[in-house]
């Protein structure tokens, strides 16, 4: 069973940032690809972004230019600062193995949830 911890959410105020943290074991993190999803109230769930071992991201259109995926193999962990946040990224947050939108974990963490005001 691989723990997908994530943590960091809140509530903030649109325009505000946030950074959240998935950490994880279990696995040789360093060469696996690591996803965020979201998961707003009767909405699917969405791949926001996603890392490859080698660095490469790639993101949501709806969240180019304000978040960025990052990772720490030191650490088995992976980042997603959130800067100018809107009430639209208003969902629960997860992490997953995998590239972007090809989760391969079936069991998800508890999530972390993000609350944007406007």
């Amino acid at each position: 069973q691989v723990p997908l911890v994530e943590s960091g959410g809140g509530l903030v105020q649109a325009g505000g940032s946030l950074r959240l943290s998935c950490a994880t074991s279990g696995f040789i993190f360093s060469i696996n690809a690591m996803g965020w999803y979201r998961q707003a109230p009767g909405k699917q769930r969405e791949c926001v972004a996603a890392i490859t071992s080698g660095g490469s991201t790639n993101y949501a259109d709806s969240v180019k230019g304000r978040f960025t995926i990052s990772r720490d193999n030191a650490k088995n962990t992976v980042y997603l600062q959130m800067n100018s946040l809107k009430p639209e990224d208003t969902a629960v947050y997860y992490c997953n193995l995998g590239r972007f939108r090809r989760p391969e974990y079936a069991s998800w963490g508890q999530g972390t949830q993000v609350t944007v005001s406007s």
